[in-house]
């Protein structure tokens, strides 16, 4: 899921000093010891999301952190990334491509509307049609009859591999067996939506109707640029139940503001202490806060559809700003060793990670070896000096501006080009222009998982024709390598063929990785419970409010 704040932006996976557990304040959640109130609402941050809250639309974390409590499906997520069935009864396959899935029976939405088999048929079949143009099309793609509906111009919007066979099963056939497609299923693109969502989709987002542990408080609960209120939703029967009364969730433009909310107890949580406050959260909230490492990358796209960075001088000149970037100083001064340099482009919290893969050294600072590259590009192509590379950043979320400037700054100073930071007011603008292809420099960007797996990290934002594809890259060995780990007959096979696709970006850089990301999460004197899942999102439903 495409970042939008500090909370996914800078986070990481920890120091290696650092076991990857919590730490700090325990991440169990501290705060009163007085009775819990169930009823009560406790107060959370975000922003403004890009979208309509629809999950076949929504893939970054402004409207992904709402849409995650409202939309439930097959199956969940428990705090370690392991699946748990949600509203399916059971998910089987022989051979890992034709799956038969039943849900539970007497399941509702949040409207009184039945779920049923044909919920999920209909709602993947939107969300991969062409013609809807939605933001998670491509999490479809393994399914038979997605290249047909999915085509460009194309007004099919049923895919022939999936089937209703009742009220309670349905049958899904693929392209080819695919190891992982259980474990993707908790996301949230694949939730169902009701009937009344496809009469109007555009109003539904305005006031979604799902099945999860929470729903919209009211008509208009969302208002727009100040809050969206949550309420328990007390039908709800899976293992997310709420031990609160729901969720106001208020609508940043400066992450200070809501740090300062925190400290003054009037944000119940805070899903990432500001880079301003690094230095000093520690002591101002005392136990309240938790420090854990999640599956999420921060990373700087850069577009090759840009003259200065296409072909082999393109790929010679990433490889040169990569290595003019200083990470280690970066992560200590900035960020006060709460970030740790990338080396890959996944996460040491995902299975399969590994610290020195081939290419990795082009990961690592060395300002000659950077010198030397960007010399070897300029025998290709000569650099067009009035394109001065900028590195565009939101401003509404968490103190981007002090990381770019240093990495400008590096990159200044190392290789002797302009470089310079570009803010964007909101990060729904700056999402608004990458997706349409108009940056002008290289973009903030990064990677929150969407489920546990290698694969997520490079499907979703490194093949062809991907949502989040910003750099817009294209390599078919590249595609069909992480073809070959998606159908490997074991894990382990699976694993070796994501480690070669993750060679090849680092050897091709269509992004250059920065650091791992960790969730530094707080919280108010008014709460406790709060811990963060495995995709460093706090668990809203377990937290609990004191009795006022």
């Amino acid at each position: 899921m495409r970042y939008n704040r500090i909370s996914k932006t800078l986070g990481v996976a920890a120091l290696a000093t650092l076991s990857l557990t919590a730490c700090g304040g325990g991440g169990g959640g501290g705060g009163s010891d007085e009775a819990a109130d169930g009823s009560a609402v406790i107060t959370a941050d975000t922003v403004e999301p890009q979208n309509p809250l629809v999950p076949t639309n929504t893939n970054e974390t402004g409207g992904g952190v709402v849409v995650q409590q409202i939309f439930n499906g097959l199956v969940t997520y428990d705090s370690e990334g392991k699946t748990q069935n949600d509203l399916a009864d059971s998910i089987e396959s022989k051979d890992k491509q034709t799956w038969t899935i039943k849900i539970k029976p007497d399941m509702k939405f949040t409207n009184g509307e039945k779920i049923t088999a044909q919920s999920f048929v209909d709602s993947w079949n939107y969300g991969a049609a062409a013609k809807n143009a939605q933001g998670n099309a491509s999490f479809f793609e393994p399914i038979e009859g997605y290249e047909k509906v999915s085509a460009e111009g194309s007004t099919e919007d049923k895919m022939s591999g999936l089937k209703a066979v009742d009220d309670h099963t349905f049958t899904v056939k693929l392209v080819s067996p695919q190891s992982d497609f259980e474990q993707r299923l908790g996301y949230t693109a694949f939730a169902p939506m009701p009937s009344s969502a496809f009469k109007d989709m555009k109003a539904f987002g305005e006031n979604p109707v799902g099945y999860g542990p929470y729903k919209m408080a009211k008509e208009g609960a969302w208002q727009h640029n100040s809050a969206i209120d949550l309420v328990k939703n007390e039908d709800y029967k899976g293992p997310e139940a709420a031990k609160n009364g729901g969720i106001n969730f208020k609508l940043y433009q400066n992450p200070d503001t809501a740090y300062q909310d925190l400290i003054s107890n009037n944000l119940d949580v805070l899903q990432q202490v500001p880079t301003g406050a690094l230095g000093n959260y520690k002591s101002d909230l005392g136990d309240r806060y938790s420090d854990k490492p999640y599956a999420g990358i921060q990373t700087l796209a850069v577009p090759e559809y840009q003259d200065n960075w296409k072909g082999e001088a393109g790929k010679l000149r990433r490889q040169a700003l990569s290595m003019a970037i200083d990470r280690q100083e970066i992560t200590k001064v900035i960020f006060n060793e709460t970030r740790s340099p990338a080396t890959d482009f996944t996460a040491p919290t995902i299975e399969g990670y590994e610290k020195d893969l081939p290419n990795s050294e082009n990961t690592k600072f060395d300002k000659d070896k950077a010198k030397e590259l960007w010399a070897k590009a300029e025998k290709i192509q000569p650099y067009n000096k009035s394109q001065k590379l900028t590195i565009a950043f939101n401003a509404d979320a968490g103190g981007h501006k002090k990381w770019v400037d240093a990495v400008a700054n590096q990159i200044k100073n190392n290789l002797g080009i302009e470089v310079e930071g570009k803010s964007y007011s909101t990060f729904k603008e700056l999402r608004t222009d990458a997706k349409a292809g108009k940056l002008t420099g290289a973009t903030r960007s990064g990677w929150q998982a969407d489920y546990p797996s290698m694969y997520n990290f490079m499907g979703p934002t490194f093949t062809k024709g991907a949502s989040s594809n910003d750099s817009r890259y294209d390599n078919p060995k590249f595609e069909d390598t992480l073809d070959a780990g998606l159908e490997a007959k074991s894990t382990e096979d699976g694993v070796k063929k994501f480690q070669e696709a993750d060679s090849m970006l680092l050897e091709d850089l269509p992004s250059i990785p920065l650091w791992y990301n960790q969730a530094n999460t707080a919280w108010s004197e008014n709460v406790s419970g709060v811990g963060t899942g495995w995709d460093g999102v706090p668990e809203y439903y377990k937290v609990e409010k004191t009795k006022s």
